[in-house]
Order: structure tokens, then sequence, then C-alpha cells
């Protein structure tokens, strides 16, 4: 989604993949996706999504160099975002410390439990509390995204970019 905002016919984000170690990373269905950099590369982000599924809230949840690594992002970029229950990450992590945030409604009592310094909320696509952002799911990643996009470049590239996906949101 990010790929595709432009203004005057410039891209508005470079997108990267990051990963622990720069290797091949194995995502659901067996997708293997090679990151574009690794966390100990010098990077200068100004937006960090920090993806869910099961990988976030059964394994990495429980790597301490990533949770560290994320935790010190958050005074590096300007936004934080998770999707999913990389929310569980980010609360791990202590950015979501006194906030409010979301996460897949089917994770969403465990998120309560394990986290009851987060004010969860429930039955939302996705929570803004400034520079840290919260999705519920995939799909509203991607509206959180847009949400995102209008935040920073505005309502007619948000909705530009919305067309140009054929994805029917009212923004």
């Amino acid at each position: 989604m990010f790929s595709l905002p432009t203004k005057n016919g410039e891209r508005l984000f470079e997108v990267i993949t990051i990963g622990e170690t720069g290797e091949m990373i194995s995502a659901r269905n067996g997708l293997k996706v090679l990151p574009t950099a690794n966390i100990k590369d010098e990077l200068e982000l100004d937006i960090l999504i920090i993806p869910g599924g099961y990988g976030a809230e059964e394994i990495e949840i429980k790597n301490q160099i990533v949770i560290n690594w994320i935790k010190d992002q958050k005074s590096k970029v300007k936004i934080i975002a998770s999707v999913c229950t990389g929310a569980f990450l980010l609360a791990k992590s202590g950015i979501l410390d006194n906030k409010s945030a979301t996460t897949h409604w089917l994770d969403i009592e465990r998120f309560e439990k394990e986290f009851p310094n987060v004010q969860v909320i429930k039955h939302v696509k996705f929570v803004d509390e400034g520079d840290v952002l919260t999705s519920a799911g995939i799909s509203a990643g991607i509206e959180m995204s847009f949400h995102m996009v209008k935040k920073i470049f505005g309502v007619d590239v948000a909705k530009s970019t919305a067309q140009r996906m054929e994805y029917d949101i009212e923004i």
C-alpha cells in the first residue's frame, strides 16, 4: 500500500523490510521474504510498522533482542504502528503503556490479560495515539495505512491512493 502514494509523480514513501539478521524470513503459508535490511543496520526511518501473526504473538514476543530494538526505535521514528498482533510486540516493549490500543479480535482477551497497562479498545479498526497506531487485523491495517497517508500527506493523496488500489474506503 505504501508503495503507491505519489504527489506530482513522485513516490512519497520508500518501503523496506527489516529482519533481525537479514536472512530469509518464512512467513505464513511458506511465503519467503528477503529483508532489505537488518536490525543492526543504521537506519533512518520515519515510520516503522510491526506486523503481526503467529510469529509476532508466539515467537518474537519471547525474543528480547527484537523487543529491545523495537523499544529503541520509538525514540527514533516519527510514527510506530502495528498490524494485528504486532501490538503484542509494542506492548511487550512498553510502548503501549498508558495508551489506548487494539489488536485482532481473536487475541483481544489475551492482550488485555497480559498487558494491563494498555487501555484496550474493542470493535474498532484502528487506534491513533498520535505517534503510535495499532490496527485490529490485516484489512484494518490497510485502513490504518490510509489514515496515516491522510494524516501525513492529506486527503487528496489518500483518496488517489485508494483509487489506484481500487479500494473502497471513506476517507
